[in-house]
């Protein structure tokens, strides 16, 4: 974690970097301060690997392991243009996954239900200007709420009442282009972001924690969609 939170750190002090030399191009782009909404229809890929095995109190198979379902799902981005070529975006959507085995038990026995997550995520971007086609690279912070999580039908003859997915704190690596259509603003955008987090998953017979895991996420979350800058 503190890796991710140097990284995070180095991509957005580079981003301020960038904006701090070239105050010239902030003063005479007359684009500085424009806003771009995007709507997206978005594929988050999780991993869902389990690493670690902490508690195991049924004795599960040392083998075990998992992977969090593939999700698609409707997703708003806002980002404000600090100049012509370095904006700060954030985005705004709910992803829903399940947690099945792939080892160790039989294959797709479902250990996490309906666990709703927020990807709440800031990042600093760089754009370049290739005549119509403007590409884009960004980095930032990313901390992964959730919001809800049930046990999955494998976990619920084991006595399991409660399940809990930690939220964690991680880093976003982001490239993608933004592609007018007129001069009105309207636009097309394709964005794909790598992030890098984990998260502790919890079983509880009533008030006993009777499993505990440690899994890596780093989802793949590719976007495309329309945009309009104003």
């Amino acid at each position: 974690m503190k890796t991710l939170l140097m990284l995070a750190n180095t991509a957005l002090g580079g981003a301020a970097a960038m904006l701090a030399a070239t105050p010239a191009m902030a003063q005479d782009d007359d684009r500085a301060g424009d806003i771009q909404v995007k709507l997206l229809a978005t594929a988050v890929l999780p991993d869902g690997k389990i690493t670690d095995i902490n508690v195991n109190l049924p004795g599960l198979p040392a083998s075990l392991q998992t992977k969090a379902n593939d999700n698609v799902t409707p997703t708003i981005a806002i980002e404000y243009f600090v100049t012509n070529n370095i904006s700060i975006e954030t985005i705004a959507g709910m992803t829903q996954h399940d947690v099945d085995t792939t080892a160790g038990l039989p294959a797709g026995a479902e250990l996490v239900s309906n666990a709703k997550l927020i990807p709440a995520t800031v990042t600093a971007k760089y754009h370049f200007d290739l005549g119509g086609l403007k590409p884009y690279v960004g980095a930032g912070p990313a901390y992964f709420l959730w919001v809800a999580d049930d046990p999955g039908a494998a976990t619920l003859p084991l006595g399991v009442t409660e399940t809990n997915l930690s939220n964690e704190l991680g880093l976003a690596l982001q490239a993608g282009f933004d592609l007018p259509v007129n001069d009105k603003g309207l636009g097309i955008s394709v964005d794909v972001k790598r992030y890098f987090i984990d998260t502790t998953a919890r079983w509880f017979v009533g008030n006993t924690l009777a499993i505990e895991t440690e899994h890596k996420l780093d989802p793949w979350v590719i976007s495309a969609g329309l945009s309009y800058r104003f």
